[in-house]
């Protein structure tokens, strides 16, 4: 573990020297990532130095533990116990300061939320949900824009899908995947008989560009002189380029231009868009594994939470909280449930990492 801490010691002090050069402060965008990562090291570099600093004064108070005066030995050994005490409960706040967190926590939401079993009840309770979450999105002072959607006869929707931009919108939210269960009796019911439905909902990272980085090592270049119909040579030159991407083995080819680096330049902007094409389909492969995942199949048995009307309750299952305030909760008041299911989380989370690192 310390290792890894005077790494982050040495990546600090690294930061705090770049923050301070005119060049770093001239280019926004840079020193706006220094000053974030810094931020964000800081409470562990000011744990390190502290325990650094006990270790120290444990070192420093042993001598006194030879001391002939047997009183001077005894608050020696009483101010070593409290040190120690100290420096155990340093070591486990770094440990928990080193926990990884969720690289996607800071990033915007895709919230989209399906009508499961239950027929024109499920689709109604998706349009419930859709306007509870936003009452909360209001409150957060979030923004919220509809994606795609599809109504039906009633008012309710089959699916409904939107985009919900603003600070760590995902960290907030990425626990409300699942199969959300609503029991009461729907308007469609004429003998007032209570009924259960499903509606699923999956919250995903909002994707972000995908960047396509090619390694040099990766291309084979080939050039040759452009050549006209039938094999006529229309260029003196080796003006033409043949890239090829050996680990896809894309090739793009280009002679239209009677300047090399223009062909290159131009095969190489095709070759990008062929790689990005590529990579954006690997990623909404892996979005719709992620999604299955984490809304199963809809059914009513794979619930994550419960919504009962007629006792006017919430029930998250994952953590047994069960709150009676069930018109509040669907009026926004979200946070209710969601700051417990967080801290429930995080604690499970760092149970198990910090033991690793302790």
């Amino acid at each position: 573990m310390f290792s890894q801490i005077e790494e982050v010691e040495r990546r600090f002090s690294t930061l705090e020297h770049e923050l301070s050069r005119q060049e770093v402060i001239q280019q926004q965008s840079l020193y706006q990532k220094y000053l974030k990562e810094h931020v964000t090291l800081q409470p562990i570099v000011d744990a390190f130095r502290e325990y650094k600093i006990i270790k120290e004064k444990i070192e420093d108070t042993k001598s006194l533990l030879d001391d002939p005066d047997r009183e001077l030995r005894g608050l020696a050994r009483k101010e070593i116990d409290n040190l120690r005490a100290t420096l155990a409960k340093l070591e486990r706040e770094i440990g928990l300061l080193l926990l990884p967190e969720d690289p996607n926590d800071e990033k915007n939401s895709i919230l989209e939320i399906r009508a499961g079993t239950g027929g024109e009840e499920a689709a109604l309770f998706v349009a419930d949900l859709f306007r509870m979450y936003g009452y909360y999105i209001e409150s957060k002072g979030w923004k919220i824009d509809i994606l795609s959607q599809n109504l039906t006869g009633l008012g309710g929707f089959k699916e409904i899908i939107a985009l919900i931009e603003g600070q760590r919108v995902y960290s907030w939210l990425k626990y409300e995947s699942g199969v959300h269960r609503v029991q009461r009796i729907p308007e469609t019911e004429s003998k007032g008989r209570i009924h259960t439905s499903a509606v699923t909902i999956a919250v995903l990272p909002e994707a972000e560009e995908v960047d396509v980085s090619i390694d040099p090592a990766d291309l084979r270049i080939d050039v040759y002189r452009s050549s006209g119909p039938g094999g006529q040579s229309v260029n003196t030159t080796d003006s033409a380029v043949r890239i090829t991407h050996i680990p896809t083995g894309s090739v793009v080819s280009c002679q239209d231009e009677k300047s090399q680096h223009k062909n290159k330049a131009k095969a190489m902007k095709v070759l990008r868009s062929r790689l990005l094409d590529l990579q954006q389909a690997e990623q909404q492969s892996k979005i719709s594994e992620e999604r299955k995942h984490m809304v199963g199949s809809g059914d009513r048995s794979e619930r994550i939470r419960t919504y009962n009307f007629p006792q006017g309750r919430v029930t998250d299952h994952r953590i047994g909280l069960t709150i009676y305030r069930l018109e509040d909760i669907l009026h926004g008041e979200l946070d209710l449930i969601l700051r417990p299911l967080l801290a429930h989380f995080k604690a499970e989370s760092e149970k198990g990492q910090a033991k690793q690192l302790l």
